[in-house]
């Protein structure tokens, strides 16, 4: 009998298919004793598995390229932890197994970042996986993950670990739901990036029977068990015409009645340029420069290796623009050298913005490698700082970009909702806002971007995200300045829309959602929009929004 589950879709696409289940996670080693004379034996076979399960993960990260690759790069870091390391040494000396040291070691770890609220619960889910990994490699069990299969599948799973998502097969996962997880997951940024359905935060995904034939709607979020002969057509219908659509849009992004509306890509290195380009990407509306800083935890890359990976970039958009994201390191993305180790709450301590002011050095060789990077190129480049409060920080960052003779725009993320607020105050410092849509939710609201329990409070339609949307686009046009979105807001081809009818200048999103958005866009006039914009403001909760949105585009 049909059933219909719902979770949040994160990745847009139908997929019909049988299930199977990611491989379970490794046991709980017993806890054997081990005589003391064993204990240099057990700490060398620890140390191998940890060092095999680091280059496992930087040879997945090399494979997978762009954003993954800083992702794996970074659990690769926090499988050779010293710290955690150590740690395993000393429960080796006092008669732990190797496998049982790591696991109580790792164990102890994710308490401390559980008892601090879980506002590193991203990082906590990361570090199961590593955990997992060496545990089986010292068991000589197979690694937990997606199971061999000769026929295409829908992979179900409590979670995704960025190592598996990174590396699906398109051709034979057809799509993926997972029980946890949110919009702004690993899993849901990298499931786009691949072009894989998925649909995450979907309670009792896991209890699912493996064989069972489930249909996947990643736009809707919805999941129908055992779906009917006409279902199924139906979805595939959609699906076709959706991508009989898709084909027949091209060129730069526009609403029905000539408004303009530049489509960007947001992008986590050179490896995701091409995929941009081909999209028809008009530039780049976010490029994240962690990646240079992951690969050494300890130091700053050098001006040479930054303006070299710049350079690659801003090469590929002659004449186009490429908006560029200063190091936003603290939080989900420590570094030794940088940020603090002991905060108790990382998301709203030193990050972003505040940890570059403390590391002066640190922002100007940056902006200098940019400013040499962009010589003699026709590019158009603009240079924003994350996690901007107030007019403070933005004058910071602006004496910053001149003083590092910096010739660009220079702009801040909306990310704090303080911003939105004094949006206009700002604009008297920079020349542009940009909107991160995922980070803004999450203070806002107070719910952790990476916690499936309160996903409902990350969902963008939230009409108390889209009021702060208004005010910062609004205060963006007074002053005669341009606001765009590059959170993953922008990738929802009908919330694209509503954006736009907010007074949202351009949309920056990873590649892959770039054709559904441009043809979204130019299914509607500027006016339908801005009403249908109106109609989401007026609901109470984000689904009202949506299904109101929804009704002023459709006529009804």
């Amino acid at each position: 009998m049909e059933t219909t589950l719902r979770g949040v879709g994160v990745s847009h696409g139908v997929a019909i298919g049988e299930v199977r289940h990611m491989g379970t996670a490794v046991l709980e080693p017993p806890a054997k004793q081990v005589p003391a004379e064993d204990a240099e034996r057990e700490q060398g076979r620890a140390r191998q598995a940890v060092d095999a399960v680091a280059a496992d993960l930087n040879a997945r990260g090399n494979l997978a390229g762009g954003e993954a690759q800083a992702v794996l790069e970074a659990q690769a870091m926090m499988a050779q932890d010293p710290e955690l390391i150590a740690d395993v040494d000393r429960r080796i000396a006092v008669g732990s197994t190797a496998e049982r040291a790591v696991y109580d070691a790792f164990a102890a770890y994710r308490a401390l970042l559980a008892g601090a609220g879980e506002y590193l619960a991203g990082r906590v889910a990361d570090l199961d996986d590593v955990r997992n990994r060496i545990v089986a490699r010292l068991l000589g069990v197979p690694m937990p993950g997606v199971p061999d299969s000769d026929e295409p599948y829908v992979l179900i799973a409590r979670d995704l670990a960025p190592a598996d998502t990174a590396l699906l097969d398109p051709t034979l996962v057809l799509g993926f739901v997972t029980e946890e997880g949110g919009p702004t997951s690993h899993s849901a940024i990298l499931a786009r990036a691949l072009g894989v359905p998925a649909v995450v935060a979907l309670p009792g995904a896991g209890e699912l029977a493996e064989g069972t034939v489930i249909a996947v709607d990643g736009s809707t979020g919805e999941v129908f068990v055992e779906p009917s002969a006409e279902k199924k057509a139906q979805l595939e219908a959609a699906a076709a015409q959706r991508k009989a659509a898709l084909t027949a849009s091209t060129g730069p992004g526009a609403t029905s009645d000539g408004h303009k509306v530049p489509l960007l890509a947001n992008v986590g290195g050179p490896a995701d340029v091409p995929a941009a380009v081909e999209a028809g990407a008009e530039g780049i509306g976010l490029f994240r420069t962690e990646f240079l800083f992951l690969d050494d935890s300890k130091n700053a890359p050098s001006e040479a290796k930054q303006i070299e990976a710049y350079r690659q970039v801003l090469e590929a958009f002659p004449e186009g623009r490429v908006v560029v994201r200063v190091l936003d390191a603290g939080a989900d993305k420590p570094l030794d050298f940088l940020t603090p180790a002991d905060e108790p709450n990382p998301a709203l301590g030193v990050r972003g913005l505040r940890t570059l002011l403390d590391h002066p050095d640190v922002l100007h060789t940056q902006l200098t490698a940019l400013a040499k990077a962009a010589e003699g190129l026709p590019v158009h480049l603009e240079v924003m700082a994350p996690m901007v409060a107030d007019r403070a920080d933005a004058k910071a960052f602006a004496d910053a970009c001149r003083a590092a003779g910096l010739r660009a725009k220079f702009g801040a993320m909306v990310e704090i909702p303080s911003a939105a607020l004094r949006a206009r105050s700002i604009l008297r410092e920079v020349e542009f806002l940009s909107l991160g849509t995922n980070d803004l939710a999450q203070y806002t609201f107070a719910a952790d971007r990476q916690v499936g329990a309160v996903s409902r409070l990350q969902d963008p339609w939230q009409p108390a995200l889209l009021d702060l949307v208004a005010l910062s686009a609004e205060a963006a046009r007074t002053e005669g300045k341009s606001c765009g979105v590059c959170g993953e807001a922008a990738s929802d081809p009908l919330l694209a829309c509503v954006l736009i009818g907010l007074g949202v200048t351009s949309l920056s999103m990873g590649a892959a959602s770039i054709p559904y958005v441009r043809s979204s866009l130019a299914k509607y006039t500027l006016a339908q929009c801005e009403r249908a914009a109106v109609a989401a403001r007026a609901a109470d909760s984000a689904e009202e929004a949506h299904d109101a949105a929804q009704a002023v585009l459709s006529g009804e």
